[in-house]
C-alpha cells in the first residue's frame, strides 16, 4: 500500500512538472520592416526594446517562448540601441537569437499549444498585423481557449479587428491600453500619416473602454485576461502582469534603468522633491528626465504644465548642460510671466554659448 502511494505521489509530481513545462506563450513581431542596400529603415518594424524586454521576462520566469511574425524568418527591426542593457543580453543569447531569425510563421501556428499571446509594439504592426487573418484567427482561439491575450505599445493595433465567435469584437467593453493620440502626434511624425488609423482612435471605435497615463509614463489596463501596456517603459509591467495572468508568480523582475527613470519622472511631476545630488546618487538616466520635460514644454496646453517641464529640465540642467534645454527652460519662463528667471537662465546660457544667437535675441527682448 505504501509503495502504491509513493508510486502515485512520483506520477503526481512528475505531472505537475510536465504541466509546468507546458507554459508555453507566443511572442508576435511585424514583418513589414524593410532597409534599403545602405541598411536604412525605409519601411517600419517591430520595437527591439519591447522585445528584448519581454522575452527576457517571460524566460527567467520560466515561460517557454516562441517567436512568429506573418511572413516567417527574421523580421526587420526598427532602429535601436545595441549597448542598451537589455538589448544587449537578447543578442547575445544563442537560443533567442536563433527564435528571432527563425520566426515562426503566423498561418502555421496552432494556438492550441499556447497559454498565451504578446504582441511587440514598433510602428509595423499599424501597417501589417492588424489586417492579418491568421493573426485574428490565433488571437481569438487562445482568448477562447481561456489564454492570456497581451500587448504593448503599437502591439494592440493587432486586437483592433480580432472578433469572438459570436461576432462580438474581443476588445468591446474591456479596459484597453496603447500608444495614445498624444504620444503619436509628439513622436509618430515620420510614419503617422501613412497609417490608416491612430490606434486610441480605432480602439475606442471598437468600444473599448480606453485608459491611459500622461506622456510616455508607464501604464497597463488589465481587464481579465486581457492585458495591453501604453508604450515601451509599459514594457516590464505589461509582462509582469501577463505572467501573473497566467497563473505565474514573478521571481525576476528586472529594473531597467530607463524604467526606473521614467517611475521617477511621474512622482516628480505628482509634486515629489528631489536633487540633482540624488539623481547622481541613483544613476537614473538625467538625459530621459531632461528630454521627457523638454517634450511636455513642447506640447505643453496649460500653466501648470509648463510649471511640470521646467520642474524636470531644471532638475537636470546641471549635468547635461544642452543649450536647447536651456533655451525652453527660458522660453517657458517667459510663457508664465517669470521674466527674471527666464533672463537669469539666459545669461548663464551666454556664458557658455556666446555665439547662441537664439539666446542672445531672446535676452535682448526681455530687456526692451
Amino acid at each position: 500500500m505504501n509503495i502504491i502511494k509513493i508510486a502515485l505521489l512520483a506520477l503526481g509530481l512528475m505531472l505537475s512538472c510536465t504541466l509546468q513545462a507546458q507554459q508555453r506563450l507566443l511572442m508576435v513581431l511585424s514583418s513589414y520592416g524593410q532597409k534599403d542596400a545602405e541598411q536604412n529603415l525605409i519601411k517600419p518594424g517591430f520595437e527591439f526594446d519591447e522585445l528584448a524586454k519581454a522575452y527576457q521576462v517571460f524566460v527567467n520566469n520560466g515561460i517557454e517562448v516562441d517567436i512568429a511574425s506573418p511572413s516567417g524568418g527574421q523580421p526587420v527591426a526598427d532602429n535601436y540601441d545595441v549597448k542598451k542593457e537589455y538589448n544587449h543580453a537578447f543578442i547575445n543569447d544563442v537560443r533567442a537569437m536563433g527564435k528571432l531569425r527563425n520566426s515562426l510563421k503566423l498561418s502555421a501556428v496552432n494556438a492550441s499549444d499556447y497559454q498565451g499571446i504578446f504582441v511587440v509594439g514598433g510602428k509595423g504592426p499599424m501597417f501589417d498585423l492588424y489586417q492579418d487573418e491568421s493573426l485574428q484567427k490565433l488571437i481569438r482561439d487562445i482568448w477562447e481557449n481561456k489564454g492570456i491575450v497581451s500587448a504593448v505599445c503599437h502591439g494592440p493595433a493587432a486586437l483592433v479587428d480580432v472578433k469572438l465567435s459570436d461576432g462580438s469584437y474581443l476588445v468591446a467593453g474591456k479596459k484597453v491600453n496603447g500608444f495614445t493620440n498624444e504620444e503619436e502626434a509628439a513622436f509618430g511624425k515620420k510614419w503617422r500619416s501613412q497609417f490608416a488609423f491612430l490606434l486610441e482612435d480605432k480602439l475606442r471605435a471598437r468600444g473599448a473602454n480606453f485608459e491611459h497615463s500622461p506622456m510616455m509614463l508607464n501604464h497597463v489596463a488589465v481587464d481579465g485576461r486581457l492585458i495591453t501596456g501604453q508604450n515601451p517603459f509599459s514594457t516590464v509591467d505589461t509582462a509582469i502582469s501577463t505572467l501573473k495572468a497566467m497563473g505565474t508568480e514573478p521571481t525576476f523582475i528586472p529594473a531597467y534603468q530607463d524604467d526606473k527613470t521614467i517611475r521617477l519622472v511621474r512622482r516628480l511631476i505628482n509634486g515629489e522633491s528631489y536633487t540633482t545630488e540624488q539623481l547622481v546618487a541613483e544613476q537614473v538616466q538625467a538625459e530621459l528626465i531632461g528630454s521627457y520635460g523638454y517634450y511636455v514644454a513642447r506640447f505643453a496646453k496649460t500653466d501648470q504644465d509648463r510649471k511640470k517641464a521646467i520642474k524636470l529640465m531644471e532638475l537636470v540642467s546641471p549635468l547635461i548642460r544642452q543649450p536647447m534645454l536651456e533655451l525652453s527652460i527660458a522660453e517657458n519662463h517667459q510663457a508664465l510671466g517669470n521674466y527674471q528667471q527666464a533672463k537669469t537662465t539666459l545669461i548663464t546660457l551666454l556664458e557658455t554659448h556666446p555665439d547662441l544667437e537664439q539666446a542672445q535675441q531672446m535676452l535682448d527682448g526681455l530687456n526692451k
